[in-house]
């Protein structure tokens, strides 16, 4: 015999789909929305189904945006001659957030990883090849472009740099890109998205060829 109403628990078992949420914390959340007397339950309902219905990838650096081209990638103030390649849009965010980066972004939706079955079919480095000649057509002869590598500093971030490297090596050589990572003011196993202000602009400053 159920204790909770099917309604309740398809409620507590979606929000256990959420990353970092067990079902007791889920269970707490769905109790919450019960006892809200704001029609709390509702508002989501509508921000989810809002974000559903109008949320796309931008064309250019997949991010996630409300129009074709995002805002930064079509913004005249943003240095084409800098692209900065991270795993997730949470990252662009945080690279955002700390206010010390001018150039544009590039999101590969993820890592190298074989243990979960992720090989570079499954991540966007075939558009990445194709943003990377689109910014040196627009820069022309007048500098090169510089790649900073902003992968994770995990195993699965390291081999993705690796890939990376030897994915514009061609270029390099021909001094048309110039290929940097972070520097590791960024502990290893960490994620972008929860480092600091200080730590990322120590991490962009620091940055090193590769």
């Amino acid at each position: 015999m159920p204790v909770l109403p099917k309604s309740v628990e398809n409620v507590i078992e979606e929000f256990s789909r959420l990353p970092g949420v067990g079902p007791k914390s889920a269970a707490r959340m769905a109790y919450h929305y019960i006892r809200s007397p704001n029609k709390d339950a509702s508002k989501l309902a509508s921000a989810l189904n809002e974000m559903e219905e109008n949320v796309k990838y931008c064309e250019k650096c997949f991010n996630v945006a409300d129009r074709d081209v995002c805002t930064l990638c079509s913004s005249p103030l943003r240095k084409k001659n800098k692209l900065c390649v991270v795993e997730e849009p949470l990252d662009v965010v945080a690279f955002e957030n700390s206010g010390v980066y001018d150039g544009l972004y590039f999101v590969l939706g993820g890592v190298i990883s074989p243990a979960e079955g992720i090989g570079e079919e499954e991540l966007r480095f075939k558009e990445l090849e194709k943003r990377v000649n689109e910014l040196l057509k627009e820069v022309k002869d007048k500098e090169s472009v510089e790649i900073i590598v902003a992968t994770n500093p995990s195993l699965e971030g390291e081999a993705t740099a690796s890939y990376i490297i030897d994915l514009f090596a061609k270029l390099a050589k021909e001094e048309k890109v110039n290929i940097t990572r972070l520097a590791m003011g960024l502990p290893t196993g960490a994620d972008l998205e929860y480092a600091d202000r200080l730590t990322l602009k120590r991490a962009l400053e620091g940055r090193r060829g590769i």
